[in-house]
């Protein structure tokens, strides 16, 4: 009960601070912040847009599914929390599951499903158009970052997170593994539907998916959002960062650390990086993404065996 706990407090407190470090960097961007006071303005202007959104009455447009667009913002926000049960805080997880990976990935496919119903739900033309921006985002995107996980699976000889933490004692996975490191990191901007993979919430379609939400709806959503993003930042440090391995620090701090950094790195993507249309993604991914993964996992089996 206190891993649990501590888990629910940890993937908080990250999601804040990448909101307040998105803030920072955004002028006029989702929280309304301007870059004028670094990381810790940005953690004040997150909770004054988390007091605004608690008390701003909800929007209906006509004849919506309320229940199928609430489900679709509470799955947002509950499915990363689940994926995060196997993640290893420090040494161990909450849950040690033998088949960490496959469930880790099932909890980031929930994701489609909870973007597809809030986008359906509110029985708007702007949402629906977001939602199947993100289904044509996910078919490019999962195939690539499931043979990115599965590449790691076989170096590690295991599903179980443990394993693979255990199996880069003596070389990271990033190390043998940088193609597989990179497409990961494509899918999981894809996944959390942020930077450059943020057409699902463009703006041609007057804000995507949740355009049409207001009040603690969009606010359940928005945390969603961050949390999908803190997960899949966490999840690369067991994947390919060697875990908490680490001098001096103990085991949770450096995840802590790497966590922090692989996270930075993202929301430094957002504003760095231009927004790429699905078309022309899908066509990467089909043609570049997987057989570059394809070929690193043919050399990790060649090592490996």
């Amino acid at each position: 009960m206190g891993e649990a706990l501590g888990l629910v407090v940890s993937l908080g407190a990250l999601a804040w601070l990448a909101a307040a470090l998105d803030a920072a960097l955004t002028n006029g961007g989702p929280w309304r912040a301007q870059a004028r006071g670094g990381v810790l303005w940005g953690v004040g202007a997150v909770g004054r847009e988390v007091a605004r959104l608690l008390v701003q009455q909800r929007r209906r447009t006509l004849l919506p599914d309320a229940l199928l667009t609430r489900a679709g913002s509470v799955t947002l926000l509950v499915a990363p929390v689940l994926a995060a049960v196997v993640l290893p805080l420090g040494r161990t997880p909450v849950t040690d599951l033998d088949v960490g990976i496959v469930w880790f990935n099932a909890m980031e496919v929930c994701v489609w499903g909870a973007l597809w119903l809030v986008g359906w739900g509110v029985n708007a033309v702007g949402p629906l158009v977001g939602g199947y921006r993100f289904v044509a985002q996910g078919v490019a995107y999962e195939l690539p970052h499931m043979f990115a996980l599965i590449t790691v699976a076989l170096g590690a000889g295991s599903l179980r997170f443990g394993d693979v933490v255990d199996a880069q004692r003596e070389m990271w996975f990033v190390v043998w593994m940088p193609v597989a490191f990179l497409v990961y990191l494509v899918s999981a901007l894809a996944m959390a539907f942020w930077g450059p993979m943020d057409q699902p919430l463009g703006r041609d379609v007057a804000g995507g998916v949740p355009a049409e939400l207001s009040g603690p709806d969009r606010l359940v959503f928005q945390a969603g959002r961050y949390a999908v993003l803190v997960v899949v930042a966490a999840a690369a440090v067991p994947l390919f960062l060697g875990g908490g391995a680490g001098p001096v620090l103990p085991a949770w701090a450096w995840t802590l650390v790497k966590t922090v950094s692989v996270l930075a790195l993202l929301v430094v993507a957002r504003h760095r990086l231009p927004a790429v249309r699905m078309d022309r993604f899908m066509g990467f991914a089909w043609t570049v993404l997987i057989p570059a993964t394809l070929a690193q996992l043919l050399v990790v089996g060649i090592v490996v065996l």
